[in-house]
């Protein structure tokens, strides 16, 4: 696969529609907090070349997988809840532990990803989805409301509930959420052609990724593997 065209671009952008929400999306642009950016290559921890894939996923193409219908089956005794997102002391306390899985560029906090007063309403609408055992918060994850998309921002989960796979059991309410309210598309983040840390986004059916000329192509055709 040839090597994409070189962008690395970032923009403050305050508060924006829906609507423009979409058209950022489909443009391959992410943000945290006001600040939208997109870039088509990185470096990783070696020092080699990676070449970033924005994802789509098709909802009406989708189906769940039997590694994903297992983690649904495993996670029968969960309550979950969808609410107005939020960042408080018990988000914050869950995300140190959970950032505590990584070795490199982690972040000092919560905030880094969501600097507003309001993150339920700058600069778009963000929804969480809330994953508890009982009484306790086990998993969060965070969502943006376009005209006919989500996107999914970023997730946190207690590091002992990993065999529950909570970030790919929150992705599948995100989609179901996004699928009940007659959107069209899910905007997972992105991943890289070459094997990264982000691998188990590959692994969802009517996936697309943007190739930096304004093509957004079935994922299979950069001969990722999808997950039976």
């Amino acid at each position: 696969m040839e090597l994409p065209p070189v962008i690395i671009e970032d923009v403050l952008v305050p508060a924006v529609s829906p609507k423009v929400l979409d058209e950022l999306l489909a443009a391959g642009w992410r943000h945290f907090g006001s600040q939208f950016f997109r870039y088509s290559i990185s470096i990783d921890d070696r020092g080699a070349l990676q070449r970033i894939m924005p994802l789509r996923l098709e909802l009406a193409e989708f189906r769940p997988s039997k590694s994903q219908r297992r983690v649904l089956r495993r996670n029968a005794d969960v309550t979950v809840r969808i609410q107005p997102a939020a960042v408080d002391e018990q988000r914050e306390a869950l995300f140190q532990r959970h950032k505590a899985r990584f070795k490199s560029n982690v972040p000092d906090s919560l905030r880094n990803f969501f600097p507003e007063t309001e993150p339920a309403r700058a600069p778009c609408e963000c929804r969480e989805v809330q994953m508890w055992e009982g009484d306790r918060l086990l998993a969060v994850s965070y969502f943006d409301l376009g005209q006919e998309s989500v996107s999914s921002v970023y997730a946190i989960f207690e590091p002992e509930a990993t065999r529950r796979s909570p970030g790919i059991f929150t992705m599948l309410q995100e989609i179901e959420f996004a699928r009940a309210s007659g959107r069209r598309f899910l905007y997972p983040g992105y991943a890289t052609i070459e094997p990264g840390h982000y691998d188990y986004k590959k692994q969802f059916r009517g996936l697309y990724w943007f190739d930096w000329f304004g093509n957004w192509r079935p994922l299979r055709a950069c001969g990722a593997e999808v997950g039976s």
